[in-house]
C-alpha cells in the first residue's frame, strides 16, 4: 500500500445491512431461541445504529427500546433517544436510574473520592476524568476536572485509589441499566443486544458485567467510520446519526478520546485497521500527520489496552477443566 487514508474502510452499507439483518434474524430464531431484541438507546449513534438494524432483521414490533437516563445524563442524550424511537416506530420506555443509583451510593462514593483530591468539591459543582500520557509514549494516568458554579476550572491529578473508586462508582451505571435490559428481556423472552463498535469491543471500552454484557453484538465488527456511514445508509434521524461519541457519564461534557483513547475516534479508527493490517507505524504517522514517535506510542497504547483489558472478554474461569462448555 502506498499511501494510508480512509478510504480503506469503505464499506457496502446495503450489503452489510442486508447480511447483519439476516444474521439478527438467525441468531434470534435458532441459536437464541427469543422471540424479539431488547435495545437500550443512549441519543448516540451506535445504540441507535444497533435499533434499526434490529428493526430491519425482525420488524418494529419485535423490538422494544429502553431509555436509561440519570443525573448526569445530557438531556440531549434522552431527547435524541425519543427522537428515534418515533422514527423507527418502536416501544420506548424511559426509567430514571438516577434514585436508584443514589440508594446504592453511587453518587456519594464518586463524590467522596473527588474531594479528597478537590476538598472543596460541592454538589453543585460539574466534574470528569481525563486521560493523558498515551500519546506521549508514556504510563497512561488521569487527572481530575471540576467546574465550580461560577465557571472556574480546577485540575487535579488523580491518585490510584481516588480513580479506581470513582471508575467503581461510576460503573454502577452500566450495571444497573444492563440489570433492567435483562429484566426487559426476561419478561419478553426476548434477547439482549449489545451496542459496542470495533474500537470499543477491541480496546475494552466497556464495563464487565455492564454495557459488556448482552446476548448478541451486531456491530462489533464495524469501525466507528462505519458505524456513522450505515447511519446515514439507514436513514437514521441527524441528531442520531452525526452525534458526537461521548461517555455521558459524567457531569462535565466529555469526549471518549478524552476519557480513554489516545486520539481522536477517526484517527483511532485508522490506526487500529493499520495495526491489524500490521503496516509500519511510519505509514500512519503520514497519514495522520503526527511524528512518527506518536504513530510508534499509539501503536503501543493499543496493544498496552488489549492486553489490560483481556480479562473484560473472558468467561468466568472453571476451576475444573473437564466441565463441559454448556455447564452452567
Amino acid at each position: 500500500m502506498d499511501e494510508l487514508n480512509w478510504d480503506v474502510l469503505d464499506l457496502d452499507y446495503a450489503q452489510e445491512a442486508e447480511r447483519i439483518a439476516a444474521r439478527l434474524r438467525e441468531i434470534t430464531a435458532r441459536t437464541l431461541h427469543k422471540r424479539g431484541l431488547v435495545v437500550a438507546i443512549s441519543g448516540g449513534v451506535d445504540s441507535s445504529v444497533c435499533a434499526a438494524l434490529a428493526v430491519k432483521a425482525l420488524g418494529a414490533e419485535r423490538v422494544y427500546t429502553l431509555i436509561l437516563p440519570e443525573r448526569d445524563s445530557a438531556d440531549a442524550s434522552a431527547d435524541n433517544a425519543h427522537i428515534l424511537a418515533d422514527h423507527l416506530g418502536v416501544r420506548a420506555e424511559t426509567f430514571d436510574i438516577a434514585p436508584a443509583l443514589a440508594a446504592i451510593g453511587c453518587y456519594r462514593a464518586r463524590d467522596e473520592a473527588v474531594r479528597r483530591v478537590l476538598p472543596g468539591y460541592a454538589d453543585d459543582w460539574r466534574m470528569k476524568i481525563a486521560i493523558a500520557g498515551g500519546l506521549d509514549g508514556r504510563i497512561n494516568h488521569f487527572n481530575l476536572i471540576a467546574q465550580a458554579p461560577d465557571g472556574t476550572l480546577h485540575e487535579k491529578p488523580l491518585g490510584l485509589s481516588e480513580y479506581l473508586q470513582i471508575v467503581a462508582a461510576t460503573s454502577f451505571k452500566q450495571r444497573l441499566r444492563k440489570t433492567l435490559e435483562y429484566y426487559h428481556a426476561d419478561r419478553l423472552n426476548y434477547a439482549v443486544v449489545g451496542t459496542p463498535n470495533r474500537l470499543e469491543y477491541d480496546q475494552g471500552f466497556f464495563v464487565k458485567n455492564g454495557d459488556g454484557s448482552a446476548d448478541i453484538k451486531p456491530i462489533a465488527h464495524l469501525y466507528k467510520t462505519q458505524v456513522y456511514g450505515m447511519a446515514r445508509h439507514l436513514g437514521l434521524p441527524e441528531c442520531v446519526a452525526t452525534a458526537a461519541p461521548t461517555t455521558d457519564t459524567y457531569s462535565l461534557a466529555q469526549g471518549q478520546d478524552e476519557f480513554y483513547f489516545a486520539l481522536p475516534w477517526q484517527s483511532m479508527d485508522l490506526a487500529l485497521w493499520a495495526l491489524e493490517q500490521q503496516l509500519p507505524s511510519a505509514k500512519l504517522a503520514q497519514a495522520l500527520d503526527i511524528s512518527p514517535a506518536a504513530a510508534e506510542a499509539v501503536y503501543a497504547d493499543i496493544q498496552n489496552k488489549r492486553r489490560s483489558t483481556r480479562y473484560l472478554h473472558q468467561a468466568p474461569i472453571l476451576l475444573d477443566e473437564g466441565m463441559g462448555a454448556t455447564t452452567p
